[in-house]
């Protein structure tokens, strides 16, 4: 079963428009195969010529290193911004080793820690949301945690139709169902049936269904959503961090599930989420997607943050 909506093969997609994307999906084949250090290496290199290059997302990082760790001195943040984009180009690779790497080749060697939770929420029969962050290890980790735990996975649709559909298909193999961001309805009846769902509430998606909460002292658009789902869920919330270490060694952990959570206040409880990944974001800050907006929206009077987008 999966919900995604472009999951079968559609004619369409052998429209020349689509040639580049056929490249790609190829390029990811061969990729997937390569020792790890070889892929992790290439993916270095890629993020050099991505902090080069890529000029716009790399502004929008420097700005939130800016915002988020006023403490450290400028050099030192834009050492950071360079090691963010190598981590990108990584996870580029990574993306290859854990969806096009085939099931009888060996994964790269990690670590997972507090499985135990997941355990004792599975014999009470309760539902699991797994709350974490975009971090750049996001696809491998994801792979990994499926040896251990069964989830479903929320995505966001994306132009590129068809190498979203084979993402998709390929997180499928390992995982659960793909849901979208906006069917909260089966995101709940997964939930109550006891299902566990990975669930990332912390990019800006604009002040629909959001509250303002602060995040690296900053009051940063929140959703709700964690919420709500726990609530009419009747879930444990558990939060999840991945991260690889200096040796290419993964780490996974998922904490304790989170006290008095919902709590009946929607401020406070987006305010809790964000504490939780604040503090993991702390630990490897150059492993999370800064390249995101992720102030965009202020308070109503408050200035942008971010410099005006260039028109093409």
């Amino acid at each position: 079963m999966t919900k995604y909506p472009y999951a079968q093969f559609r004619f369409a997609y052998l429209a020349p428009k689509y040639w580049g994307t056929w490249l790609l999906i190829g390029l990811f084949n061969v990729l997937g195969r390569l020792p790890v250090p070889v892929s992790l290496a290439l993916g270095r290199a890629l993020g050099k010529l991505l902090y080069r290059v890529a000029g716009s997302r790399r502004r929008i990082a420097q700005v939130n290193f800016a915002l988020c760790f006023p403490e450290k001195s400028p050099e030192e943040r834009e050492r950071l911004v360079k090691r963010l984009m190598e981590n990108i180009g990584m996870s580029f690779m990574e993306t290859a080793i854990s969806l096009w790497r085939g099931a009888n080749r060996s994964l790269p060697h990690y670590t997972i820690t507090g499985t135990e939770h997941v355990e004792r929420a599975q014999a009470e029969g309760r539902g699991i949301l797994l709350v974490g962050g975009h971090y750049t290890t996001l696809d491998v980790a994801g792979r990994m945690l499926a040896q251990h735990v069964k989830f479903d996975m929320i995505y966001r649709d994306q132009p590129n139709k068809l190498f979203f559909q084979r993402v998709l298909e390929r997180r499928e193999r390992f995982a659960g169902i793909s849901i979208d961001r906006k069917d909260t309805r089966t995101m709940i009846r997964r939930l109550r049936q006891g299902y566990a769902v990975w669930y990332a509430p912390d990019q800006d998606y604009g002040p629909s269904h959001s509250v303002f909460a602060p995040f690296f002292g900053i009051q940063a658009s929140t959703i709700t959503g964690a919420t709500r789902l726990a609530t009419m869920g009747k879930a444990v919330v558990i939060p999840l961090f991945h991260y690889r270490d200096d040796n290419n060694h993964y780490h996974i952990e998922l904490g304790a599930p989170l006290e008095n959570f919902p709590s009946g206040d929607d401020v406070d409880d987006a305010a809790q989420i964000n504490r939780v990944v604040e503090a993991n974001i702390r630990r490897c800050p150059e492993q999370y997607l800064w390249v995101h907006r992720r102030f965009k929206t202020r308070p109503e009077g408050e200035p942008s943050l971010y410099p005006p987008r260039k028109r093409k």
